[in-house]
């Protein structure tokens, strides 16, 4: 049980950390602030977590990790008991920053927890049992804040996050042993990872592969809307179908991964290219869009377990700090995506935007073939896994 308590805890970070987008008016009418300014409360979140992730993950590098995790599920927990109670905004925002400073280091530590769980066999299998949790999150958990906040109250939304949390809380202390750190790489060891070239290449990868995906999908509903011609209803459903679909997709790539990483890395972002030249040529035929959706949703589920594989080649002596670069640097990508979208958006016009995401994916095919050249040799090395086959696709176990 202790992988799917994992799951529950990311469902549960997920929901609270996403939830607030779908009730922002809500919330700009009861803290009294603009709408824009209710927006910091998603955007300083996503700044903290993409600054703070690696100074935070080494700053609880000596603690043990179910006490990292249960004491990040307790944090979310209150915030949402302070996002249904307050009425200040100043107070709200401050509970936005001081659980984005614990998300990364929950995800570093539950990635490779899983992966360990998962031996050396199965750890993208265990990873993506883990995603799941992301996945799930955006399909159930998302569209859940918003509807009890529509229908019954915002408190409400905001307890039921905080109820999932707890039982996040519990799952994690009931089902996962103690864990005390061992024998604990310093600091220079787990920032040793950065000295080499590669590996930077790797993070750009990963950073231009987000930007693709987001740069189209932060603008999912006002492209079928102005583009395709979907009224809400329709817009809502597709919505609801891409998150269930990316449930599937997460264990699709995860079956790819076992297959070869570096060959799926590589892959990936022609995957990214094809599905968005056809959303620009059928973007304006709804049949044609419905059936492209689901499409759409397989590949960017993707994004998170190919990326964390491909980066967690090059982390694999400090897997949780690894991790917690996977999802500072995936932040940083989600910005520049969205931030570039927008001007696109605005200079050429909605029709434009699959040509946005087409431009990033190529930019990450050129880093990743960059970047398999670059440690070709390396990669060959006798200390590291020989084949691509067996390679560990997620950075789960450190190098002996």
């Amino acid at each position: 049980m202790a992988l799917p308590a994992l799951a529950l805890g990311v469902f549960s970070i997920i929901t609270t950390e996403m939830g607030i987008v779908g009730v922002l008016p809500e919330m700009a009418a009861a803290l009294g602030v603009s709408a824009s300014a209710a927006g910091l409360l998603v955007g300083a979140f996503a700044l903290v977590v993409a600054v703070s992730g690696p100074f935070m993950t080494l700053a609880s590098s000596a603690v043990d990790r179910r006490v990292v995790l249960a004491v990040t599920m307790g944090v979310f927990a209150v915030s949402n008991a302070v996002y249904a109670l307050s009425t200040h905004f100043g107070l709200t925002l401050a509970f936005r920053i001081v659980p984005a400073l614990l998300h990364p280091v929950f995800f570093s530590v539950a990635l490779a927890t899983a992966a360990r769980l998962g031996g050396a066999a199965e750890p993208a299998r265990a990873t993506a049992r883990v995603f799941a949790g992301v996945t799930v999150g955006f399909a159930f958990g998302v569209p859940l804040t918003s509807y009890l906040a529509s229908h019954f109250s915002l408190p409400a939304a905001f307890w039921f996050g905080a109820a999932v949390n707890l039982l996040g809380l519990v799952a994690l202390v009931r089902c996962l042993p103690a864990m005390p750190v061992g024998e604990r790489l310093s600091y220079g060891d787990q920032l040793g990872v950065l000295r080499r070239g590669r590996t930077w290449l790797t993070l750009g990868s990963v950073v231009l592969v987000f930007a693709s995906l987001f740069s189209v999908y932060g603008y999912f509903a006002a492209y079928l809307g102005r583009v395709t011609g979907m009224d809400g209803s329709w817009i809502s459903a597709m919505l609801l179908v891409f998150g269930v679909v990316m449930i599937f997709g997460n264990f699709a790539f995860a079956a790819l991964l076992r297959r070869g990483v570096r060959r799926t890395a590589l892959v990936f972002p022609v995957l990214c290219l094809a599905v968005f030249a056809a959303l620009f040529a059928l973007g304006a035929h709804l049949p044609a869009v419905v059936a492209l959706v689901p499409v759409w949703a397989v590949v960017h589920s993707g994004g998170l377990i190919v990326c964390q594989s491909w980066l967690g080649r090059d982390t694999r002596q400090a897997p949780e700090f690894g991790n917690s670069l996977f999802v500072s640097f995936s932040n940083l990508g989600i910005t520049v995506g969205t931030t570039v979208g927008g001007w696109s958006l605005a200079a050429l016009g909605t029709r434009a935007l699959p040509w946005t995401g087409g431009a990033f994916a190529l930019a990450a095919l050129v880093t990743v073939a960059l970047r398999l050249l670059w440690g070709e040799r390396a990669d060959a090395a006798p200390a590291e896994p020989a084949g691509d086959g067996a390679e560990p696709v997620a950075a789960g176990r450190a190098v002996p």
